[in-house]
């Protein structure tokens, strides 16, 4: 019997997105609010919606997402990862087969977390490399 709820967590930068989907129309809700609501920009949302784009998913799922941290940018990030994350767990079953979302998303990138992160700032400096501007009088 293959199950309904399909949870993931996805990270980026300082934002933590949980992912919760569920076969349904294509409505996607983030804090509670509608995505398109949420997210100040379409490029954000189209990022966001690109997994299931690309798996032929977009009225396939209800998704509803709890963003925490970051920014918008990181937490579209994290939710994108989510969703990824989601639909490998709901096509589990076919992971070793050709036409799998495994080799999609992977072909794509998507699978994979962003490690790139805000560099620390260093003491004599006034941000991560920024040094004080020099001054020869």
């Amino acid at each position: 019997m293959k199950k309904n709820v399909f949870t993931a967590t996805g990270k980026r930068k300082n934002a933590v997105a949980q992912v919760r989907m569920v076969l349904g129309s294509g409505k996607i809700t983030i804090n509670g609010k509608d995505v398109n609501e949420y997210m100040p920009f379409p490029t954000l949302v189209m990022d966001l919606k690109q997994p299931l784009v690309v798996t032929n998913n977009e009225n396939t799922f209800d998704i509803t997402v709890t963003a925490k941290g970051g920014g918008f940018s990181g937490q579209t990030g994290a939710i994108r990862l989510g969703i990824t994350k989601a639909l490998l767990e709901f096509d589990a079953e076919n992971a070793e087969k050709e036409d799998s979302y495994r080799k999609i998303l992977k072909a794509q990138g998507f699978i994979r977390r962003d490690p790139r992160v805000k560099e620390r700032k260093k003491y004599g400096l006034r941000k991560a490399r920024r040094a004080p501007q020099f001054s020869k009088r």
